[in-house]
């Protein structure tokens, strides 16, 4: 056990002490830091003004368009557009809105004039308001009250419940939740194990394990890798946490406060909806949903962790052999997140179940589907399930790893198929 000790602190503190380790924890926050802050600073620097000059023959829709988000309309009522449509930017306007004498049951003719394609938010904003406009107008020439109208329009929002406790939910925050889980586990199995099979890989080639094969076990070398390894994933994940929690200092107010007030009108109904998503990410069990994704990354990665480390001791000096090696190890790793991305739409479908039992997919597919509840969507006897198989699992993946990596590891010289490696485990 001293020994399986001796090489877990060495590949930690190896490993921590590394320059990339550095760079990968701090990448990954400064990722989501600017995955908040530069959406918000592209919103706020692109509300480039527009002014728009309106001429209105119709005059159907004087002072009826209203401004918004930088873009603002003036009438000229004494204008001919033959002219001015050739001079608008002259006098400072973006573009020119020409309105015939139009029909109103066939509006034909209206045409905006400007320099180059106006952008979406201009082009949105016309359409939306001269069409809303000229509804009105229809309503009123029909003698209909368009306040009564409005009246009868109806905008509810259902509250969603579930489970004996009657818990608000939300399928979007829980979406969220699994489906950010599923595929952070994804991205761990794929980068950790890797880095187990590089280690294997470089110690077999540079004869590093020959030398240290003859002071321990070849199993106690594997061990030890692996979970020296793990604990860095752990270590490198808490910081991760910390880091990420802290971005609500790190990022200025004023960026956020910018953002709020070039929302305008919309501003209150954000305010409406950030309470409400704060509401019931507070009823969120949180303390499940951490607990459990420590459990289903620490399972995972050990379970592929043995499979990688025994095809790092199954490759030679020819780095092609890594490709055909891996491939039966990585294809169940990528059906996993196949089945996660479903299963985070569906979480009680039949693939979902049997995706989030099976070892070599539960890591992702359970935690898309534990925030939808437990043990309301998921029940208790599935979660308990789902975690003794991932245990047994990883002992089964351990004890075949230990077979072909104790034989594979000392072979030099001879290229080494699955077929082969497979008769040592028998």
């Amino acid at each position: 056990m001293n020994k399986i000790w001796l090489i877990i602190k060495r590949e930690f503190t190896f490993r921590v002490r590394k320059r990339s380790f550095l760079v990968v924890t701090l990448l990954v926050p400064l990722f989501f830091a600017a995955m908040i802050v530069v959406p918000v600073l592209i919103a706020t620097s692109a509300n480039e003004e527009q002014r728009i000059a309106v001429i209105d023959d119709s005059h159907l829709f004087l002072n009826k368009l209203p401004d918004e988000k930088g873009i603002y309309f003036k009438f000229l009522t004494e204008t001919a557009i033959d002219t001015f449509s050739k001079h608008y930017e002259e006098y400072g306007y973006s573009g020119v809105l020409y309105i015939p004498a139009i029909d109103i049951n066939r509006p034909l003719g209206i045409t905006y004039y400007s320099g180059g394609q106006p952008g979406l938010g201009v082009e949105s904003h016309l359409n939306r308001y001269l069409n809303n406009r000229i509804e009105e107008v229809r309503m009123e020439k029909a003698n209909i009250d368009i306040s009564q109208i409005k009246g009868f329009k109806s905008d509810i929002s259902i509250d969603f419940r579930s489970g004996k406790e009657e818990k608000k939910g939300s399928s979007v925050i829980a979406y969220a939740v699994g489906y950010s889980s599923g595929f952070i586990i994804y991205i761990i199995l794929m980068f950790f194990g890797m880095s187990v099979m590089r280690g294997v890989m470089e110690e077999k080639v540079n004869r590093v394990a020959e030398v240290m094969v003859s002071s321990v076990k070849p199993f106690q070398l594997m061990m030890g890798k692996i979970v020296g390894i793990a604990g860095v994933g752990l270590l490198q994940f808490c910081i991760w946490v910390v880091l990420i929690s802290m971005l609500r200092l790190v990022i200025p107010s004023e960026i956020m406060n910018s953002a709020a007030q070039n929302n305008g009108s919309s501003n209150a109904a954000m305010i409406e909806a950030a309470s409400h998503v704060r509401y019931v990410m507070d009823s969120i069990n949180w303390g499940l949903i951490i607990s459990c994704f420590i459990f289903y990354f620490l399972g995972g990665y050990l379970f592929y962790a043995a499979l990688f480390a025994a095809v790092g001791s199954l490759v030679n000096e020819d780095p092609t052999d890594v490709q055909g090696l891996t491939f039966p190890i990585t294809l169940p790793i990528i059906i996993g997140i196949m089945v996660m991305i479903a299963a985070v739409q569906h979480p009680n479908s039949q693939m979902a179940f049997w995706g989030s039992i099976i070892p070599f997919t539960s890591p992702m597919v359970m935690m898309a589907r534990i925030p939808y509840g437990v043990p309301g969507t998921v029940p208790i006897w599935q979660l308990g399930l789902s975690m003794g198989l991932l245990i047994i699992g990883f002992l089964a993946t351990t004890w075949m790893a230990g077979k072909i990596y104790r034989t594979g590891i000392l072979m030099y010289g001879k290229k080494i198929t699955w077929k082969e490696a497979i008769k040592w485990i028998r």
